[in-house]
């Protein structure tokens, strides 16, 4: 075995990303005791020694997976996340770039990487987005159809969520998410009291079916990710199943050669 090919099996063991994993988690404590003021002057420099170790041991991992995959690294989207937000890090956070600092927090993200169910959540979650496009252009038609007809109807009954379009919109937004409608329905209805036919009517429509649909596209893609992977697995036991057999036939003709060798040398 290579260098190269030791280095390679070393970063994907199962121990080793378990460490990573570990670190990743020790460094997230380590930026959540840093919010308090008393914890980071009584432990400021335990902190900051700790917070440069987490970083080396990310630069070192860094390395080693270049090294083993030289330029391979950068064809894997996760790899470029990773380097990413270690390349932030390594920013010296002073100066004009000070504000780099709050940027810190982006390495628990790299529990997103280092973890293969979340990543599946992730990529699943990725590729919706052009489906999840096409449900918000539809939510915004229906929340603009629905708020030129509110605007018409109760500008005079409530002038201060439907005075014009843009109060309008904004209160069927909040209405959609189901964030004060109560409140706003009452106060309309104060003045029309058949109000609530169109509330009812607006919620069905926004809420339970279009929101609705952003959940559907999701689980859709996750399914579809579930699949893949189950047919992966399936084609790696079948391949293993092949080699088996292609093994077992390879020794049974071995032995085979060996009794004819063995037969000619007694006949003979």
């Amino acid at each position: 075995m290579t260098p190269r090919e030791r280095v390679s099996a070393l970063v994907d063991h199962p121990y080793f990303q378990r460490f990573i994993v570990t670190v990743i988690g020790i460094n997230a404590a380590l930026l959540a005791v840093q919010t308090s003021a008393s914890l980071e002057r009584h432990y400021h420099d335990l902190i900051a020694a700790l917070d440069t170790m987490a970083l080396a041991i990310f630069v070192v991992e860094l390395a080693l997976k270049l090294y083993a995959q030289r330029s391979a690294f950068f064809r894997d989207p996760w790899n470029v996340f990773d380097f990413a937000i270690v390349a932030i890090a390594l920013i010296p956070a002073s100066g004009p770039f000070a504000v780099l600092r709050a940027l810190r927090v982006l390495r628990v993200l790299r529990l997103v990487s280092a973890v293969p169910p979340l990543r599946r959540v992730v990529s699943a979650f990725l590729r919706a987005i052009p489906g999840m496009v096409s449900i918000i252009a539809l939510a915004t038609l229906v929340i603009f159809v629905a708020g030129v007809m509110g605007t018409a109807l109760f500008a005079e009954a409530s002038p201060h969520y439907f005075g014009d379009l843009g109060r309008s919109l904004f209160s069927l937004f909040q209405t959609m998410t189901g964030e004060s409608w109560p409140d706003i329905a009452e106060e309309v209805m104060a003045a029309q009291p058949l109000a609530w036919i169109f509330f009812v009517v607006y919620i069905l429509v926004s809420s339970f079916a279009v929101l609705n649909l952003f959940i559907a596209v999701v689980v859709n893609e996750m399914e579809q990710e579930v699949r893949a992977d189950i047919r992966a697995e399936e084609q790696q036991h079948a391949d293993e199943l092949a080699a088996a057999h292609e093994r077992i036939s390879a020794e049974l003709a071995a032995i085979r050669e060996d009794l004819a060798a063995l037969r000619n040398r007694l006949s003979g």
